[in-house]
């Protein structure tokens, strides 16, 4: 692209203030919708210089503080549709990533005045006002003088009118377009120029990457990078991304930047030397390793910025919360909790729960309001136990120690509910933590209504009314659900992490995007989960029941397993991501050998309601099966070979058997490569 443009700007935190708090350049009330006149139709496109409109649609603002300069056209409040909209009908449409400079330049050239408005040139530094005298549209440029009277506001004294007569010329006079804001004008004329700048000047700060032109394929690049980028733009400026999720992604930009800069300037050293000396070996498997690195960032961006996978992936949030450990006294309190508490209810708690055998030993009891201050008080070991009601909670419930928390009563009757935007409603670290008998309401979510980071959690008897995700599953964590309810989650119920453990048993998991969803990720050094799912509901999930979801270098596997042993080939998986079994085994045997059971819930009848098991079991296998086989491979380069190549031995699985799988939109099981 041309010098001075601002590639890959991303979602950086000066970006983001510019859209959201705009410091020293705020409207004084939110403007209007936009965009009429700029796209009427198309033929409003090939004339920039309607001089018969009755004046501007747009409104202006000025910079806070004293300050001599001109109002400005507002344009930096434009909704996600209108933006999208100019993107895709009358800026990029469905041009490739290699023409996005051309089809830009031909858009500038019909909406853009190319002289006599005024701007202000506004860096990080200072801000000057400017004439434009002409416009560079292939160059993305505009063709500046200063304009008379000299107007300039500067963080450096030094900047007198000689420093930027010296500057200017320096620059020959041309400047970046999206450097430019456009000096408001009520008749109408410049309307599509402060528009068409404003479009510019958001592209190359939060949508273009600078490795976006070396990328191609069969999709147009609105489709493959613009609409995805822009989305999560939006997303993020109206709270519906996790603020975890946001850093990584700031992040993971800022790493794929500096290493596409030095991937660029070694190729560039390569291609300057002609000699096979030792030292250009050495730059090429360097060059091959900065490569590697980048795909691989490339890919975690594009996960991130699709909003299906955004829910689908979520991110690897670390949890800070410190375990108090044993109370100093060495005494187990029992916290109960209650908004009033009567005589009836007391005995009641006294004779069930308290007391329900002669004691043996004094109980310590403290009463709690809320279960939020309970669990912050509670120790290693302690008891929390809430009594009917509803609860309304602000925070986050962060329980670090091996505690229980249970309702005294029908878990409709103990409803806890989160109001506001926030972290996750429960995190759980504990080495055993239970929870039982308790209604969990979420609203205004944007992140999960339990995580499990590590340590076991139980969960029996409860009812999950979730938002974002439902429950999820961390690597090294283990999950025991059962005799459970989990709906409403716009991403999955479960999702289940590599080399974590989970046993479902009795649950309804129903209205949600996804069922259950299991992650695989080839490039992490994990196993598969170990999963237990037994007599499960399954229903009225809007895609499927089970996904797995899985790295496409499984097909890449299969093109090579032709080198493979005829016990490797039998589970062979296509790239459409359904299981096929060269040697075709028995369906029964293969889910005996999975389950490492002797006799099969399934094998009396295999209805359509339980084929789902038979579907999850065999694609279990055959991952886990090429994931071996992966990894066989990167160690045999290394020189290693593993003496055990039994699957079974592994233990990847326990059962997953007399599941029910009713109205899933896409079906029981499904898989999806990424």
């Amino acid at each position: 692209m041309a010098d001075g443009l601002l590639a890959g700007g991303g979602l950086g935190s000066e970006a983001m203030a510019r859209d959201h708090e705009r410091t020293g350049w705020a409207a004084e009330e939110e403007p209007a919708p936009l965009v009429k006149g700029l796209f009427e139709d198309e033929d409003s496109c090939s004339d920039c210089s309607n001089h018969d409109k009755p004046g501007t649609s747009l409104q202006s603002f000025v910079p806070e503080g004293k300050t001599h300069f001109p109002e400005m056209f507002q344009t930096s409040h434009l909704l996600f549709y209108e933006r999208f909209r100019a993107y895709q009908d009358y800026i990029l449409a469905d041009c490739k990533a290699s023409e996005v400079k051309e089809f830009t330049a031909e858009f500038l050239e019909k909406v853009l005045e190319p002289s006599g408005w005024r701007a202000v040139w506004h860096t990080n530094v200072f801000k000057v006002l400017v004439e434009i005298t002409d416009v560079d549209f292939a160059a993305l440029k505009a063709v500046v003088r200063l304009a008379d009277p000299y107007l300039c506001e500067s963080q450096v004294s030094t900047f007198t009118l000689e420093c930027m007569k010296e500057l200017l010329d320096l620059k020959e006079h041309q400047l970046p377009l999206q450097e430019l804001w456009v000096v408001f004008d009520d008749s109408g004329v410049f309307d599509q120029t402060a528009l068409a700048i404003e479009h510019i000047r958001f592209f190359y700060q939060n949508i273009w990457r600078s490795w976006d032109e070396e990328e191609e394929d069969e999709y147009d690049y609105f489709v493959r990078c613009v609409e995805p980028r822009l989305r999560l733009h939006y997303d993020i400026l109206e709270d519906r991304v996790p603020s975890g999720l946001i850093v990584d992604y700031q992040n993971l930009l800022t790493q794929c930047e500096e290493s596409y800069r030095k991937f660029l300037n070694l190729r560039s050293s390569l291609s300057n030397c002609n000699s096979d000396s030792e030292q250009e070996n050495i730059s090429m498997v360097e060059g091959l390793k900065l490569y590697s690195e980048i795909e691989q960032l490339k890919q975690k961006l594009k996960l991130i910025e699709n909003p299906l996978l955004r829910y689908v992936f979520g991110y690897q949030k670390n949890s800070n919360i410190q375990a108090k450990g044993i109370r100093p006294s060495g005494q187990k309190v029992t916290h109960v909790v209650s908004s009033t508490m009567t005589t009836g209810l007391l005995q009641s708690l006294v004779r069930d729960k308290l007391c329900p055998e002669p004691c043996k030993e004094e109980i310590e009891i403290q009463f709690h309001s809320d279960p939020l201050s309970a669990i912050n008080a509670c120790y290693e070991g302690d008891t929390v136990i809430v009594c009917p009601g509803c609860y309304v909670v602000h925070g986050t419930f962060s329980i670090a120690d091996s505690i229980e928390l249970e309702g005294y009563g029908l878990p409709d009757d103990i409803v806890i509910e989160k109001r506001g935007k926030g972290d996750t409603f429960v995190d759980c670290t504990g080495v055993d933590i239970k929870i039982s008998s308790i209604k969990f309401v979420q609203h205004d979510a944007v992140e999960g209504i339990l995580i499990i980071h590590r340590g076991k959690t139980t969960l029996e008897n409860c009812v999950l009314q979730c938002e974002t995700t439902g429950v999820t599953v961390r690597t090294s964590a283990e999950f025991l659900m059962k005799n459970s309810d989990l709906y409403g989650a716009k991403g999955a119920g479960i999702e289940i992490y590599p080399g974590s453990k989970c046993t479902l048993s009795d649950n309804g998991i129903h209205h949600c995007k996804e069922g259950i969803l299991i992650k695989d990720f080839l490039d992490e050094h994990y196993d598969i989960p170990k999963i237990t799912m037994v007599n499960n509901v399954i229903h009225n999930n809007e895609g499927y029941g089970v996904v797995l979801v899985k790295p496409t270098i499984f097909s890449d596997l299969q093109e090579n397993a032709q080198d493979e042993t005829e016990e490797n080939k039998t589970f062979k998986v296509q790239t459409s991501g359904e299981a096929d079994v060269a040697e075709r085994v028995d369906l029964e045997e293969l889910i005996e050998c999975a389950t490492g059971k002797m006799e099969l819930y399934a094998r009396a009848d295999l209805s359509e309601q339980v084929e789902g098991n038979c579907e999850i079991v065999n694609e279990l296998v055959a991952a886990s099966t090429q994931k071996g086989q992966l990894k066989k491979k990167r160690l045999s380069e290394l020189g290693i070979t593993q003496a055990d190549d039994n699957l079974m031995s592994q233990e990847m699985f326990v059962s997953i058997v007399g599941n029910q799988f009713k109205w899933n939109g896409k079906g029981s099981f499904g898989t999806f490569l990424f």
